[in-house]
């Protein structure tokens, strides 16, 4: 089942361009029924393999800007450890509604990611290492509270601000990803939110099915993959905003 679990969130996260951490992060606790902390610590020590494994490919293939992802990364690692803490620190009701909100967030960014365009003039310069700073530490607060890989932010930022082409801001993103990551995971370990036993299956599942799931996307129409992804994102978002206070679930049984 662990296995299972990794290749479907790599396979539909390969398929639309996204990390495996908010198919993952669902399935984890309602199929294998984790707490939502633990789901968000075990998604993010696999994430750290997977980002690994796919900036590797990007750079063999030329398509990673090093200075982009140690700037993202210089910033990230320490908002990172404070995402962690800060998601510790929350019931586990409310975790699931931040959690919920954040899959909207990313449905409307996917479903409106067709009609962005870079800026005509690419920002540079002090300017540029300003904004990948400031890029970094929000990507890193997110990234270790909702226990995902982070490049739902930092590829648009790449991508829009500074002119990268789509495959380098991914390739730098992921590379970015492997230290932001390991801190995150590592904090969330130190913890106890992270689930080792299940790691292998995940990891390998994942790696498996983002390369289906890559290989898949250029065969399927890209609009309708987007809009149902979405769909599914959005109506487990939606679940998730409904959990209710452990007082009121006492109150219905």
């Amino acid at each position: 089942m662990n296995f299972l679990i990794g290749a479907a969130a790599g396979f539909f996260g390969g398929l639309v361009g996204l990390g495996g951490g908010v198919i993952m992060i669902p399935l984890m606790v309602g199929v294998l029924k984790m707490k939502q902390k633990m789901a968000h610590g075990t998604s993010l020590v696999a994430l750290v393999f997977t980002g690994l494994s796919g900036a590797i490919t990007y750079s063999l293939n030329g398509s990673v800007d090093v200075l982009a992802a140690v700037l993202l990364a210089s910033t990230a690692i320490f908002t990172s450890r404070a995402g962690v803490r800060f998601a510790n620190t929350l019931p586990e009701w409310k975790l699931k509604r931040y959690f919920g909100i954040f899959l909207i967030f990313v449905s409307c960014l996917l479903l409106i990611k067709p009609f962005l365009s870079q800026i005509d003039e690419p920002i540079t310069g002090w300017l540029k290492v300003v904004v990948f700073l400031l890029t970094g530490a929000f990507t890193g607060f997110l990234s270790g509270m909702m226990g995902v890989g982070g490049g739902t932010i930092m590829v648009p930022a790449m991508v829009l601000l500074a002119g990268f082409s789509q495959y380098t801001a991914q390739g730098s993103s992921l590379l970015a990803m492997v230290p932001i990551g390991t801190v995150g995971a590592y904090t969330h370990w130190r913890l106890g939110n992270v689930n080792t036993g299940i790691l292998p299956g995940l990891i390998l599942g994942i790696l498996l099915g983002s390369y289906l799931g890559g290989s898949f996307a250029n065969l399927l129409p890209e609009t309708l993959l987007r809009i149902i992804f979405a769909i599914i994102l959005i109506r487990t978002g939606l679940k998730n905003l409904k959990v209710a206070k452990p007082d009121k679930q006492k109150q219905l049984q």
